[in-house]
Parts: C-alpha cells; structure tokens; sequence
C-alpha cells in the first residue's frame, strides 16, 4: 500500500494539532482505543510489541533515507568541484609557447626577409555579426513587452495569490480572507489541473497547469488558518515555468534569477549546466564573450601566433 496517499489527511491532523507531535500521536492512541479493538484484539502486551516493531521499521527507513541523501550531497558537490575547476583551468589556461629548432628559425627568419612585404592589417571584427545581433536583441524586447517581471521568487503576485518557483518545484500561497481549518477547504490537485478554494465559495484557481506535475510529491497545508499553501513538484526540472495555470498572465523568465544558495540543492551535473547559464549570461551583459567564444577565440589565437608566417588580414572568423 502506498503511505503518501494519506499524507493529505496527516498534514491536515497535524495542522490542527496545536500541541505538535505529542498532541497528533494522542489523537492517534485515542482513536484506536476508542474507535478499534487494536488493545483488546490480541494478547496482553501484542499492541506494544507492534507498535515498537512499526517504530523500529520506519525509524530505520527513515535513518537510512538520511544517509543516502547524505552520501548522495557529497557525491554532488564532489562532482561540482571537479567541474568548476576544470571549467576554471581552461578559462584560465594561457597559450604556451612551442619551441624551435634552430633550422626551423633560420628557414623562418630567411622566409620573412624575402617577403619584404607591409605589416597585414589586423583582422576586422565582422560588423554584419553586430548588427544580427542587435536586430535579434531588439526583436525579443518586443516579444516579452507584455510579460511580467517575475517576482522576488522567480514567479508572480497576483490579485487573488501569489506563487515562486525553483527548478525543482512550484510554492503557491493563497490568502483565504479568514480563519478556517483544512475540513473547510477544497483542494483538488491533477496531473494537469488544479482546484483549490473554500467550500460553498467561488473557487479561487480552477485552471490547468502549463505542464504536468508529479502527484507523489506534491502537498498542501493550512498556514495559521488563514493561507493555504500548496506546494507543486515539477516533471522537467530543467525549465522555469512562465505561469502557474494557463489564465495566468506570462512571466518573463529570462528575467529570473535563481539564488546562488539554492545550487547546492541541485544533483553535480545540472548544478554545472546552471553554473554555466549564469556565466554566459553575465558575459553577455557586460558585452563580453561566453565561455564557449572565449575558447574559440583562444583556439584561434594559439594558431595565429604557432603560424606567423600566414597573413589572416582577410580572414573572417565566426
């Protein structure tokens, strides 16, 4: 039997409990002694001894889980380090200088002699490239004239409620107007459509999501009785989403900034493709070339210098 199926019902218990978790586990005890013969059923001590043994069961799991998600943290950053470093080295890395044998000088020192030709101009920078680019800058400004700005949390704060979004999940805060317990509400969550409101009111969303969701992993609960919270785990937790339900208005996400704190959250490799994202996109701002110009150009350079006896005063490089 899948457990998380009842995880609803639970966070709804342990909302109204005020007195925690020694309040939900006796409003657990008190049920099954009211309600059930789970005390009487069996022999005297049966009840404790399948108690302890569940304790002990799930307890272990859940040490387990700790470990692994541990092991699997440190396996990241590991990776991650390898990566930067790597990537830092090959930013970093300076041409090197080939030697020669004497011969070699001689017949190259003798070659440019004879040429007794003018100095090449240096290369131009292709103007035509420029332009492109700018006409393409220009043309996606007008496209996103009518998108929001995202929010401080990568997502939008509408009229009826507000949402945010990391790569991995969604967070959707609804302010219900009052005090209320979970019994009151109406919550409806879809592979592809969402329904959430209070009963025997107008519901608040009842509109389907841009893309699908993973049901397993998506909750909900009741903040102070008076926010519902729903929080919403992606299927591609490779992408920003431009709106939480298909009537909402579209953000802008080339505008989204992702918190640097939240990268260690992220598994090695995608952690360095985000890495890579932020660099390039800094590097563009302030006019610079991206990681992957800036090795074509040194890749460029190494040969002009490894070749001085070829004029590149007419080449064009892009």
């Amino acid at each position: 039997m899948a457990m998380e199926k009842f995880d609803g019902v639970l966070l709804g218990i342990a909302q109204e409990c005020e007195g925690g978790v020694q309040e939900m586990l006796d409003v657990i005890f008190s049920f099954l002694a009211r309600k059930t013969d789970f005390y009487t059923g069996g022999e005297e001590g049966s009840a404790q001894t399948l108690v302890l043994d569940k304790y002990k069961k799930h307890g272990q799991a859940a040490w387990e889980e700790k470990r692994k998600k541990k092991q699997r943290d440190a396996d990241a950053d590991k990776k991650s380090k390898e990566r930067r470093e790597k990537e830092e080295r090959l930013l970093t890395e300076q041409p090197q200088i080939q030697e020669v044998t004497e011969e070699e000088a001689s017949k190259i020192e003798a070659e440019e002699k004879a040429k007794k030709s003018p100095t090449p101009e240096p290369v131009k920078k292709d103007e035509s490239k420029k332009d492109d680019v700018t006409a393409q800058e220009d043309a996606e400004e007008e496209e996103d004239k009518d998108k929001m700005k995202p929010n401080d949390r990568n997502g939008a704060d509408l009229p009826l409620y507000s949402w945010g979004q990391t790569l991995q999940e969604l967070e959707l805060r609804i302010p219900l107007g009052g005090a209320y317990k979970s019994k009151d509400l109406t919550v409806d969550i879809g592979k592809k459509h969402l329904k959430a409101g209070v009963k025997g009111k107008p519901l608040i969303i009842d509109a389907d999501f841009p893309k699908e969701v993973k049901l397993d992993e998506t909750t909900w609960c009741l903040e102070d009785k008076k926010t519902l919270v729903i929080n919403i785990e992606k299927i591609n937790q490779m992408e920003w989403w431009n709106k939480l339900v298909t009537t909402d208005q579209e953000i802008n996400t080339k505008k989204v900034q992702p918190e640097n704190s939240k990268l260690s959250d992220l598994d090695g490799e995608t952690r360095g493709m985000v890495e890579k994202m932020m660099y390039d996109q800094r590097q563009k701002e302030m006019g610079k070339p991206t990681s992957d110009e800036k090795k074509k150009e040194d890749a460029i350079g190494q040969f002009m210098k490894t070749h001085p006896e070829m004029d590149f005063s007419n080449c064009k490089f892009n």
